[in-house]
């Protein structure tokens, strides 16, 4: 493990995980912890705009998760309870005893998988743009795009974002696209990676724990997402106990990143109630 940060503590920290991957993170802020874990792209940086706002009342960690960014990928399989033990690896690193997670998408079933093994860790759990169990619409979305990637992943990388944003947002936003084609993961390394990533979250099955699960919790979802649909959102917030629900009317799957003000003012508002 690399050495704790005293709390508080702004910038960039490394962990080394059990099995030799070294993730690249960052705290920022002071005040009550929140861990922010992204999705299938498991990068830092998925959280940048909405860091400046959340670290203002709250320090704020993310990370790139293995083998993604910065971070290398190590030697463990790659499943969701094997993220979430990484996530716990961040947490020990940062001198952080108790957190609010923060997890989007793939994110919010690895916060799922943390609040079963390691409830204590929890003040309490946003799960953002996630699901319960595995779906057919989801299976059929996700075989796609893994078949895709094998073919052309530069075609990936497009239809990824293509699916992920409001048309309108994206169009006023290209930039946005053309980062995504200059970072298609090319080489096979980057390939089975994602594959790798793609296969752990079709995996992901939490309805057998998700009654267990005490700690405060708050659905957050946009009816428009078409990776993660609202009815995928309803199931979730009915079978966890005494889960709050929000559905933004729009902002697509990438709704932190399309709307972040509301974003992070119902992320802020629902910490300030339960946290």
């Amino acid at each position: 493990m690399s050495a704790a940060l005293p709390t508080g503590t702004p910038g960039f920290f490394s962990v080394t995980t059990p099995d030799g991957a070294v993730l690249h993170a960052f705290s920022e802020g002071a005040g009550p912890a929140l861990l922010l874990v992204s999705g299938l792209g498991g990068t830092a940086g998925f959280w940048k705009g909405n860091t400046a706002t959340l670290a203002r009342s709250h320090r704020v960690i993310r990370f790139d998760q293995r083998g993604i960014g910065a971070s290398s990928r190590g030697s463990a399989p790659c499943t969701i309870d094997q993220l979430a033990r990484d996530c716990l690896s961040v947490l020990d690193a940062a001198g952080v005893e108790r957190a609010v997670l923060l997890g989007h998408s793939t994110g919010g079933c690895i916060g799922q998988a943390l609040a079963r093994i390691a409830p204590e860790r929890l003040d309490g759990l946003i799960l953002s743009a996630t699901w319960l169990k595995p779906s057919h619409y989801m299976g059929a979305l996700f075989g796609a795009r893994r078949a895709i990637l094998a073919e052309n992943p530069q075609a990936y990388a497009a239809t990824a974002v293509l699916i992920s944003y409001p048309p309108a947002w994206l169009e006023a936003h290209w930039s946005v696209y053309e980062a995504a084609i200059a970072a298609a993961p090319v080489s096979a390394e980057a390939r089975q990676v994602v594959r790798e990533r793609i296969d752990a979250l079709l995996s992901f099955d939490g309805s057998a724990d998700i009654a267990a699960l005490t700690m405060p919790t708050l659905v957050l979802g946009a009816r428009d997402d078409m990776i993660v649909p609202a009815f995928l959102q309803e199931d979730l917030a009915t079978a966890l106990p005494g889960a709050r629900k929000i559905l933004l009317d729009s902002g697509g799957h990438f709704f932190p990143v399309s709307r972040p003000d509301a974003f992070t003012a119902k992320v802020a508002e629902w910490i300030g109630e339960h946290g």
